[in-house]
């Protein structure tokens, strides 16, 4: 961070300061100022004002914007009830249901996840148009029925279920929440110092930055969700391969499995096949 301020400061000196030196000597570009404060107020809040946590599920150390599971917890119960209306309320298959919640049980008996403080409930939505499933922090795990009936076997469904448990137990979201407040304050104050009043082109280019390092960011936790549920998979004693039958579904689903990862928050899906490969290769070697 203090290298990283230098540079800013660097910059400040040689662009801060216009050719009118008047009487009272150089004049300060205020727009040089402000967003130089901006861009430093950011990386002190990602220094001091996130919680450092060690992630003993991803081996990583992170930078947290909610400091405790309990938060996390709070936070997905109280939006579950707005995710469960937006997606048409929760399936009337009551068979359905009943799988995809005993599947979930399966996992988190069988695994770490059981010793976290995360309130784990698995819900299947009624939406049929949209193939997706997803986790809100603290546990609350969501599949489409437009997912689910597509999959093949209850193997696919631990799949789709273990790799939102990785999302959880990773604490993706609140990961994010930190990164996304640390890129998006620094693409602001980069805007407001390239911004000459007359062209939005400088903030333009800082906001794609910022979107692109967000979305690496979500890529990865991609992968590494991929990684746990097949670790979770194996575990309760699922087939980890069938987690490659749903990337195929999904790669079917968005019209091809080499789309561009540019400008996306998920690894395609070919990617993802060889990845899960590699991931289940490194779980049978440590189970030796």
């Amino acid at each position: 961070m203090i290298s990283t301020f230098r540079r800013l400061l660097n910059l400040s000196r040689n662009s801060a300061f216009g050719d009118d030196r008047g009487q009272g000597g150089m004049s300060i570009n205020p727009r040089i100022v402000m967003g130089l404060l901006i861009v430093v107020g950011s990386l002190v809040y990602n220094w001091i004002g996130t919680t450092k946590f060690h992630n003993d599920f991803t081996g990583r150390d992170q930078k947290l914007a909610l400091a405790t599971p309990q938060e996390e917890i709070a936070m997905g119960l109280q939006s579950t009830p707005q995710m469960i209306q937006e997606s048409g309320g929760l399936s009337s298959d009551a068979k359905g249901r009943a799988l995809v919640e005993r599947v979930g049980a399966r996992l988190i008996s069988s695994t770490a996840a059981k010793e976290t403080s995360y309130q784990f409930k698995f819900h299947l939505l009624a939406y049929t148009e949209t193939v997706n499933a997803f986790a809100l922090p603290g546990g609350q795990i969501f599949i489409t029925e437009a997912l689910f009936r597509r999959l093949k076997s209850e193997d696919q469904l631990a799949g789709v279920l273990g790799h939102e448990m990785g999302h959880v137990v990773a604490r993706h979201s609140n990961e994010q929440m930190a990164n996304s407040k640390l890129w998006g304050g620094i693409a602001q104050g980069l805007g407001v110092m390239t911004s000459d009043g007359h062209s939005n082109t400088g903030a333009y280019i800082a906001n794609m930055v910022a979107q692109w390092k967000v979305m690496k960011f979500s890529r990865d936790d991609e992968s590494e969700a991929d990684a746990l549920g097949v670790r979770f998979m194996m575990q309760a004693g699922y087939n980890p391969e069938a987690l490659i039958g749903v990337m195929e579904i999904l790669a079917q689903v968005s019209g091809g499995a080499n789309g561009s990862e540019f400008m996306s928050s998920h690894p395609n899906p070919a990617n993802r096949m060889e990845h899960i490969r590699e991931a289940i290769a490194r779980e049978r070697a440590a189970a030796r």
